[in-house]
């Protein structure tokens, strides 16, 4: 909610002073999310480690409307040492997320944004202990409506928010059935902040 204030003053501002303009046709942008987390239980002897890298490319194919493609990897990595048998699992994922993006222009600076992206992971999941080993491959795919605000700090960079996430997503090991999972809901407490670099169109 704080964020959202944030944003809206940039914007109340801004329009106070300038008239509303659109982003440009033709214009292109480079972002992506890049995550790294690592946990340690002392109690379990447990240690988890996550990536994920997902560089991303848009481009305005009309004013205010962009279409994308986001390319990369994730993986988690689970290791159990409590029993005299060390216990790894390794999830790794190709992804590919298509999207594309509306805007609508609230000030010189300031856009609300609605973004609708089929989010695809083709992956394994592999079971280590021992000499014994066990590997599944698996397939995601998704639909996912993401809601969001965007301030301008120049022409080339700028500061994002998502508010939520609606959407649904299949999960399927091969030899498996699969499992549908459903995402309806506006969560205020979960924000992904993001930094965004704009290659603005020459006039």
């Amino acid at each position: 909610l704080l964020v959202a204030s944030a944003f809206a003053l940039f914007g109340l501002t801004n329009a106070q002073t300038t008239s509303p303009a659109p982003i440009a046709k033709g214009t292109t942008y480079l972002s992506g999310t890049l995550n790294f987390a690592a946990s340690e239980d002392n109690n379990t002897n447990v240690k988890t480690n996550d990536l994920t890298l997902v560089p991303t490319v848009g481009f305005f194919v009309a004013d205010n409307f962009a279409v994308g493609l986001g390319v990369g990897y994730a993986s988690s990595v689970t290791k159990n040492e409590s029993t005299p048998i060390t216990a790894k699992n390794t999830i790794s994922a190709f992804v590919v997320e298509p999207f594309a993006r509306k805007y609508w222009t609230l000030g010189e600076k300031f856009y609300f944004f609605g973004q609708l992206s089929v989010p695809l992971a083709f992956g394994t999941d592999k079971a280590e202990a021992g000499v014994l080993s066990n590997k599944e491959n698996f397939t995601s795919i998704g639909v996912s409506v993401k809601p969001g605000i965007e301030y301008f700090f120049n022409k080339n960079w700028t500061l994002e928010a998502t508010i939520g996430d609606f959407g649904y997503s299949n999960f399927k090991y091969k030899n498996a059935k699969s499992i549908d999972n459903y995402n309806f809901g506006l969560d205020l407490a979960s924000v992904g902040i993001g930094v965004k670099y704009v290659f603005a169109k020459s006039k």
